[in-house]
């Protein structure tokens, strides 16, 4: 006969057939991993073979056959009544006197090894759970801080009842497991006091995208309960792993979460609870205990290389439980299990392309992007104070963006303005948080009525269509993963590290820009002078908004350094080794203004476009403060937290010497070229750089074309105006002969060149150019890379490098 209980010390993972995933992997790591220092509270677990024999013994068996037999499994209207039924079959029987008995014999081992008055842990464990392709955490109950034989009866008995919560019924129902082929098994854990301290969760990859290189720990104050329920907004940490024993600071990202619930034990004693349940309580978190992280940075990384070592054992992605003793400091390990979402994921790269089924009415026209159709609710706002009106996946109709409206554009499913060109704000925001745009429409606000459902559609060229009503589309979906890699290196254009892991996946050789003003606008949003000169603010609300953003910084500076490293750090990470080239920003004056506190600190340019823009300002008196804490943000991320595939790129650099004075003052703030492998690019954006490139390469390691801006100081043709569309061309003559002077320049001094620009997707002609030529690389947006690479591979075979 098979024991009714076995100690974790006697269950490895082969057992999960007696006592289930969640058990079997805790004797697993009791016995394997506690040796090399994971902690892992002891315990012992009640096996299947119990749990049969309580069917059996109280006759449950057909009974419950019989109960579930009655679920309405098309439209579950039933479930709640079939679920409450089944659960009162076997919570108004009797516990059989043998299992009793076992689970007597286990607690009195417990109490004999660590105390009298021990608090227990007692966790659902299903045969079936925790299988590769299927979870069952989450359907069954936990039942915390139960003390005395009685109330771990109790605990025990409502354990066994869990197995036919609702969600569990159709948890196994959509799994299609037979619900009278999965047996409970019931864990008996010495309990972590972590309500006098903190716990939570970790993943061994990033659990939205399946990107393996981190470990993302989230946590909370008090029992872990809230956190696996997500009952509260908990802290966040990621962590680099290839970092973990090299770098002095692997941790790469922070999120302070507001924790508002603690939960902790109630004040009962035993014989006096009502229920299981009853020996915990949830309460509002002090503000000043909501205001600081439940972990510090050493403790952060010891849970990340403990999480890395469980998932070496495992071989797998895994799935983790942590808990921290308020009494004795310590760090526990309380749960393990495959992580079964993303790690059954296969990331294909996938181009859809979208066609329209039907006509509609014509609302209003303009230049597309994206090549996609979607459709919203279209919400009119004239400014981004009227955010809160936008909701998520409602198609924002505005005259024009500017960074302000960064973070409401995230919101935005697709974005229609009334001003605004192919290289515009609203272009580049809108391509990074891959909303779909139809910009420079002259009449939008005019022609959609807020509130009124629209069909946008970017799909049939250059010209965005937004169209009354909801019309049907089709999506057509090519596995791009048998694209050829073209010779040229085919990178991409990103700012937002949120989206970082996921485009990692796409075939890449990395980031050719990375634009640190979608940076400053979205995670930072205060003047970097505002910060260091805070005490001469005199804006009231600009004082409170940055009081607000930094009362975690005593030295608000660090606020600034802090927040670039990490999102920086993210993007670097994503794409690690392969290079990650940072342009150091490249607001014009007008845009520094509009940050937090910006106004005061920023001249009043007629033209900034051409004004206090790029090198020039890096070290002007108006902005070489700021630009120190740009190069602090760099250096950290470089060599605290070892990413030095980091490449910094200078923009708008308009002579020589201009270039030797911010190389010289970026070494004077501890970013020296050619220390510790730091390359330094420029930006070929001028005319001037062009016809100096041999002079501008003996002080840089690389150039990167700027497309548009070439091309407007080459023709004198603003490049936001869409009176000069029809003059400023990618293919215009004179703007061609520069980049092929640069190339041939380049190729002379050895010198890498690379170009970041929309042309090459837009245009299969332009993209046979670079090739032709010579370019290096080509950088892409998210939306247009797979179109791009199409293009870099059709002109190699054309010249003979296929």
């Amino acid at each position: 006969m098979e024991p009714f209980i076995m100690l974790f010390k006697d269950i490895s993972y082969k057992d999960i057939s007696k006592v289930g995933g969640k058990n079997a992997s805790l004797g697993e790591m009791y016995n394997q991993l506690n040796p090399e220092g994971i902690r892992v509270p002891d315990g012992y677990a009640t096996t299947s073979a119990a749990y049969w024999h309580l069917l059996e013994q109280q006759h449950l068996k057909a009974q419950l056959t019989e109960a579930l037999d009655r679920l309405d499994t098309s439209d579950f209207h039933n479930l709640s009544e079939v679920g409450k039924q089944a659960r009162e079959l076997i919570l108004s029987t009797l516990l059989p006197e043998e299992i009793q008995a076992e689970i007597e014999k286990g607690y009195t081992y417990l109490k004999s090894a660590y105390g009298e008055h021990i608090s227990l842990a007692v966790r659902s464990s299903a045969t079936a759970e925790d299988l590769p392709t299927a979870s069952f955490a989450g359907q069954l109950e936990t039942y915390l801080n139960v003390s005395g034989l009685q109330n771990l009866f109790s605990a025990c008995h409502h354990s066994y009842a869990s197995l036919f919560t609702d969600r569990a019924i159709k948890y196994r129902v959509d799994n299609a497991f037979e619900h009278m082929q999965v047996a409970l098994s019931v864990g008996i854990q010495t309990m972590v006091r972590s309500d006098k301290a903190c716990s939570g969760v970790m993943f061994t990859l990033d659990p939205d995208t399946g990107f393996e290189k981190v470990v993302v720990v989230s946590g909370s104050w008090g029992l872990g309960e809230n956190v696996v329920q997500g009952a509260v907004n908990t802290d966040e940490f990621i962590v680099f792993k290839p970092m973990l024993d090299k770098a002095r600071q692997s941790i790469i990202s922070r999120k302070l979460g507001s924790k508002a619930k603690t939960m902790v034990y109630a004040d009962k004693a035993e014989g006096e609870l009502q229920s299981p349940a009853d020996a915990i309580i949830n309460l509002d978190t002090p503000a000043e205990q909501q205001e600081q992280y439940v972990l510090a940075d050493e403790e952060v990384v010891q849970l990340a290389k403990w999480g890395l070592r469980i998932e070496e054992h495992y071989q797998q992605p895994m799935d983790i439980e942590w808990a921290k003793d308020g009494l004795s400091g310590d760090l526990f390990i309380v749960q393990a299990r495959p992580e079964t979402v993303q790690s059954q994921h296969k990331n294909a790269a996938f181009f859809t392309e979208y066609t329209l089924q039907e006509k509609g009415k014509v609302l209003c026209s303009g230049i597309g992007l994206s090549n996609r159709i979607v459709s919203g609710i279209a919400r009119v706002l004239h400014t981004p104070a009227e955010s809160d009106k936008l909701q998520a996946g409602e198609v924002l109709v505005t005259r024009k963006t500017d960074p302000d409206w960064d973070p409401i554009l995230k919101k935005a499913s697709a974005i229609i303005t009334e001003q605004g060109g192919r290289t515009s704000h609203a272009a580049i925001v809108a391509r990074e948080v891959g909303a779909v745009a139809v910009l420079g429409t002259n009449d939008a606000t005019k022609t959609i009525r807020d509130g009124q459902e629209v069909t946008v559609s970017t799909a049939g060229g250059e010209t965005g269509y937004v169209f009354e009503g909801k019309l049907a589309w089709e999506e057509k979906k090519t596995d791009m993963s048998k694209l050829g890699k073209p010779h040229t290196k085919a990178m991409l254009i990103l700012g937002d590290p949120e989206q970082a892991f996921k485009y990692s996946f796409l075939p890449n050789d990395g980031v050719g820009l990375m634009r640190m003003e979608f940076i400053i606008t979205n995670s930072i949003q205060i003047h970097p002078m505002a910060l260091t000169h805070f005490d001469q603010v005199e804006n009231r609300e600009a004082r409170e908004k940055i009081e607000q953003l930094t009362h975690h910084y005593p030295n608000k500076a660090d606020y600034f350094v802090d927040k670039l490293a990490e999102a920086t750090a993210v993007i670097a990470a994503a794409f690690y080794p392969k290079d990650v080239i940072v342009r150091m920003s490249d607001f014009k004056s007008n845009e520094y203004a509009n940050l937090v506190g910006g106004r005061q600190f920023e001249p009043d340019e007629a033209n900034p476009m051409i004004g206090l823009r790029g090198a020039s300002r890096y070290y002007h008196k108006l902005y070489q403060e700021g630009f120190e804490l740009e190069c602090r943000a760099m250096k950290k991320v470089r060599e605290e937290m070892g990413l030095t595939n980091v490449k910094l790129m200078i923009p708008f650099c308009r002579t020589v010497q201009e270039g030797e004075k911010v190389i010289r003052l970026m070494a004077d703030h501890g970013l020296k070229r050619g220390e510790n492998g730091l390359e330094v690019y420029v930006m070929v954006e001028i005319p001037s750089n062009a016809l100096l490139a041999e002079e501008f390469a003996a002080h840089f390691d690389g150039f990167s074309i700027g497309s548009n801006d070439l091309t407007q100081l080459t023709l004198g043709a603003d490049r936001d105006s869409g009176l000069l569309s029809d003059i400023f061309s990618p293919f215009d003559q004179a703007v061609q002969q520069l980049i092929v002077m640069t190339l041939q320049k380049a190729k002379k001094t050895g010198t890498k060149v690379g170009l970041c620009g929309q042309a090459p997707s837009d245009y299969p002609a332009y993209a046979a150019f670079l090739v032709e030529h010579g370019i290096d690389s080509i950088s892409f947006n998210p939306d247009a890379f797979f179109r791009g690479l199409e293009n870099m591979l059709e002109a190699e075979k054309k010249k003979g490098m296929a």
